[in-house]
């Protein structure tokens, strides 16, 4: 008979291989959105296309898919405390959507990624608010790190060109003076992290299961697109003429990417890996897929790029992120803990009311 020590054992080996095709899930969702911004970048920057019109274009056909999948007029009706913030929430994604799209044309889509991560200083914030002496101190300390992370990255410590831990010879100077940023040229994406974890967490705290926060999530899109509607005519409208769609040539692969892979898809992989992995999108798990997704795209968009000095970035960068969220993950592991001894007494409860 099977004693009961022996069922921890089995409980804590059997997840790790239950959550192994969720795991490669995740890897090829995220590879498949590193993919397509690399896609977009390489359009926006050889066409000089209008990054807000075209961001535009992408979510009506994405929102449209949303609504048809999700439904959310179907089922339990949705309450004015879940549909409100949803909507406001789209106003925060439509603003995300157009800073981040601004900064990966100016800073590229390594730096333009990277940056995404610093939705992690809204760790910073609560802990601040509602941590301790001890945890304030530590979330400080995970601020400066990614700071110091981020002013490397605007040095360009990835790039072959200005890294101090490459001997590539150095490219032209008119190359030079394009690809040359500084910590300024930074604040778009950075911005557009924050609103990106800001939007993560409206939509966390509004829908308390799963299938509801689909739902919300279709209303959520379908408002940013209303709300991106109006700029986008002005950009159009007001904008250069070198991006009128006579000199632009358009890109089927840039644009369907973009909206199966950069905003479909990728919603679904990351619920996923939240809900069954217990993996944020602003942790140093997600970062260290994501640097590897980004490694492989440098290489095979034949980037400047230095290796050497991305993963030290990528490791400054991950030290802060661990240390801005280490409120949230000491909860997260209290929370699992607990559920893990509910469950261990109930197994006890059972088995001792078996006959032996």
């Amino acid at each position: 008979m099977m004693s009961p020590r022996q069922i921890p054992e089995d409980r804590g080996s059997s997840p790790h291989f239950r959550h192994t095709p969720l795991q490669i899930i995740h890897i090829i969702g995220n590879f498949l959105r590193i993919w397509s911004i690399y896609s977009l970048y390489r359009y926006l920057s050889e066409t000089g296309a209008s990054v807000v019109l075209f961001l535009f274009t992408c979510l009506i056909p994405a929102s449209i898919l949303f609504l048809i999948l999700q439904k959310p007029w179907k089922g339990r009706p949705l309450s004015n405390t879940q549909v409100v913030p949803s909507i406001i929430n789209g106003g925060i994604t439509a603003l995300y959507f157009v800073l981040w799209g601004k900064g990966l044309k100016s800073c590229g889509p390594l730096r333009a990624i990277l940056a995404e991560y610093s939705g992690a200083v809204l760790g910073v914030l609560s802990g601040v608010l509602y941590g301790r002496k001890g945890h304030i101190w530590k979330k400080v300390g995970g601020l400066i790190a990614m700071v110091a992370s981020f002013y490397f990255l605007s040095q360009g410590w990835a790039m072959a060109s200005y890294s101090p831990f490459s001997f590539k010879d150095s490219l032209d100077d008119e190359v030079q003076t394009e690809q040359l940023l500084g910590i300024k040229e930074m604040v778009l994406p950075i911005f557009a992290g924050i609103l990106s974890a800001l939007r993560r967490v409206i939509a966390r705290r509004v829908s308390l299961k799963n299938q509801l926060k689909r739902r919300l999530n279709a209303i959520t899109i379908a408002s940013a697109t209303c709300f991106l509607f109006p700029v986008a005519m002005w950009d159009m409208i007001i904008g250069s003429p070198s991006s009128t769609s006579d000199k632009v040539p358009f890109s089927t692969w840039a644009f369907l990417s973009t909206i199966l892979f950069g905003v479909i898809l990728i919603f679904y992989v990351d619920s996923i890996a939240e809900e069954r992995l217990h993996m944020v999108f602003s942790s140093p798990r997600h970062l260290m897929v994501a640097g590897g997704c980004i490694i492989v795209m440098e290489i095979v968009y034949n980037m400047d790029f230095s290796l050497p000095g991305f993963l030290i970035c990528c490791l400054i960068l991950g030290f802060g992120i661990y240390e801005a969220t280490s409120l949230e993950r000491g909860r997260k592991d209290s929370f699992q803990t607990s559920d893990l001894s509910n469950g261990m007494l109930g197994d006890e409860i059972q088995m001792s009311s078996l006959p032996t």
